[in-house]
């Protein structure tokens, strides 16, 4: 048992203001992994209090001397790699040789990445007589998710940071050991008193509190369409400025010359990652109805070929999902995929065989329409539905008749064509023919999935504000 008993404001390890804790259980063994502090609202006041007070100084740092901060928060992430992964795997299950990599080596990535970009931001430049600046935003009000707990809190809290913002992080409640790590390495790699705070809590009182401390200029979320927009209810009392990343309902288009194969397993193999509690995850497979049978095949195989059971295990390719909560979402989904009448091909909603402990969903793989609620909504679980189209012009109505737009996919036999049909995809990321995602490359998405965008120069920039001088 891992018990956090102070957060981290001012540069110091105080404690909350409230004797409350949260618990933190293992979704293998449905067993309490830690105790935090809940935090409150009083909280939250000394930690934007402390980023205020630090926010001027700390805005007039130099670009090397951000530079040095992210380099240093890098070397260190990278050295406490394992004790991160092992956190994370006791707090959302994910198998550990996965998570050491999606998640722990992804977040010094991410650092890196950011070191590597803000030389790039331009800073000042010339419009006529006027000169054009870019400045921090003040002090950044960071909420993150528990799918990436490490990685989330280094894409905002890293981000701000290197835009000479400071920072109030309310990190997941589901899965805030990382959070609490990263603050560690904050003070180890030498940031300045008040720069970086740590609130633990949940959202409705600590969350909450930081959004509407008049203290705080800016808040980045990410997480569920629900909290986005309670967020931005919020941020308009005071006209805040806010960047959003919440769901997705990602479209796997695969064009008739594609290589299906490849396409249908690369898709279900994004779909559910992290046991699909990823909001770019490809969650619809959209194939020529002339190949439905074919491309039906083979994702039942793929489906079935992922083995569950402890994250600990090399064999083990997929773990639980998050919590209690979340496994009778996804099974409640799976029932409604039925009413809805399409074909469960594979999966459904029974505890997996000899896992009747533990928060475990089947790989499931439904065939139907995308007027059903499994098309339509996100399930945020290893659930896909695939979907055949009739031609080209079909295949890109039913791709973007969606209230999401995070993330996509085409397949094509040629890549160029590809490339320029990815233009008829209304998403944020559309990844073409199976290539990698760029952590250079800003990610967000349109409509319901959120405003503004992360990764590299993107991600710093959403931190800026523009100012005319002369």
């Amino acid at each position: 048992m891992i018990e956090r008993d102070e957060i981290f404001i001012n540069g110091t390890w105080v404690a909350s203001t409230t004797a409350e804790r949260l618990t933190v259980i293992n979704p293998v063994t449905e067993e309490p992994v830690a105790t935090i502090p809940a935090g409150s609202a009083e909280d939250a006041d000394r930690a934007a209090r402390a980023a205020a007070a630090a926010f001027p100084a700390w805005s007039q740092t130099t670009i090397e001397e951000r530079l040095a901060m992210l380099d240093n928060l890098a070397k260190l992430t990278a050295e406490r790699a394992d004790e991160i992964t092992r956190a994370i795997v006791s707090e959302i299950g994910q198998p550990y040789r996965i998570a050491q990599e999606s998640q722990a080596a992804a977040a010094v990535e991410d650092l890196r990445s950011l070191a590597d970009s803000l030389p790039s931001v331009v800073w000042e430049e010339r419009t006529g007589h006027t000169v054009v600046a870019r400045e921090a935003a003040g002090v950044v009000g960071a909420i993150t998710p528990w799918n990436g707990p490490m990685r989330m809190v280094c894409m905002k809290a890293g981000a701000a940071l290197a835009a000479g913002c400071t920072v109030v992080l309310k990190g997941t409640e589901v899965a805030p050991l990382s959070s609490f790590i990263f603050a560690e390495m904050v003070a180890a790699a030498g940031l300045p008193e008040g720069v970086f705070n740590l609130v633990s809590g949940n959202g409705p009182v600590v969350g909450e509190a930081i959004v509407t401390h008049p203290l705080v200029d800016m808040v980045s979320l990410t997480g569920s369409v629900r909290a986005g927009r309670r967020v931005m209810e919020l941020a308009s009392q005071r006209v805040k400025k806010v960047a959003l990343e919440l769901g997705g309902k990602s479209a796997n288009v695969i064009l008739p010359d594609a290589d299906l194969k490849r396409a249908v397993e690369v898709g279900i193999e994004d779909a559910f990652r992290n046991s699909g509690q990823v909001c770019g995850g490809l969650s619809r497979v959209l194939v020529p109805r002339s190949r439905l049978a074919e491309a039906e095949e083979i994702a039942v195989r793929k489906a079935e070929s992922y083995v569950l059971g402890d994250p600990f295990n090399p064999a083990t390719t997929l773990g639980p999902v998050a919590n209690a909560t979340q496994r009778q979402r996804i099974r409640d989904y799976i029932h409604a995929g039925l009413e809805d009448g399409a074909r469960l091909l594979t999966g459904g909603a029974e505890a997996p065989d000899g896992l009747d402990r533990g928060f475990f969903v089947r790989p499931t793989v439904f065939s139907g329409d995308n007027n059903s609620r499994i098309a339509r909504e996100e399930i945020f679980g290893p659930v896909v539905v695939i979907i055949p189209f009739d031609d080209e012009d079909d295949a890109f109505r039913i791709a973007n008749d969606t209230e999401y737009g995070l993330a996509g996919a085409i397949w094509a036999g040629d890549e160029a064509r590809a490339r320029a049909l990815a233009k008829r995809l209304r998403a944020g990321r559309i990844r073409i023919n199976g290539s990698p995602v760029n952590p250079r490359a800003p990610h967000g998405g349109f409509k319901l999935s959120g405003i503004g965008r992360e990764f590299g120069r993107y991600g710093i920039e959403e931190f800026l504000e523009y100012k005319s001088i002369g």
